[in-house]
């Protein structure tokens, strides 16, 4: 089993910054793929970024200049600096991580409790 810990929602002015982070643990767990999703009251959960093991990363076009992911393999963890905060950027934000366990070939996804932000004048 894998456990997610994220941190560093809160409330916000528009025009603001919030840096999300998300630890991941768990024995025998090889990670590889980690993002970011985010759900608004009201609405479907929504992908906003992934890095993918191989380093790549994509960001909806909603977040593109203003947001930035990126993670630390040796801590297991994963960030979201959220720079340029609007008010529709309100939502719980969720980070997913797929990994491995051992040398199996069944990819395994875990998601974090979520984290509010808040982006209010």
């Amino acid at each position: 089993q894998v456990h997610l810990v994220e941190s560093g929602g809160g409330l916000v002015q528009p025009g603001g910054s919030l840096r999300l982070s998300c630890a991941a643990s768990g024995s025998s767990f090889t990670i590889s793929d980690m993002a970011w999703y985010r759900q608004a009251p009201g609405k479907q959960r929504e992908s906003v970024a992934t890095f993918t093991s191989g380093g790549s990363t994509n960001y909806a076009d909603f977040v593109k200049g203003r947001f930035t992911i990126s993670r630390d393999n040796a801590k297991g963890t994963v960030y979201l600096q959220m720079n340029s905060l609007k008010p529709e950027d309100t939502a719980v934000y969720y980070c997913n991580v797929a990994g491995f366990y051992g040398n199996g070939r069944t990819k395994y996804t875990y998601w974090g409790q979520g984290t509010q932000v808040t982006v209010s004048s």
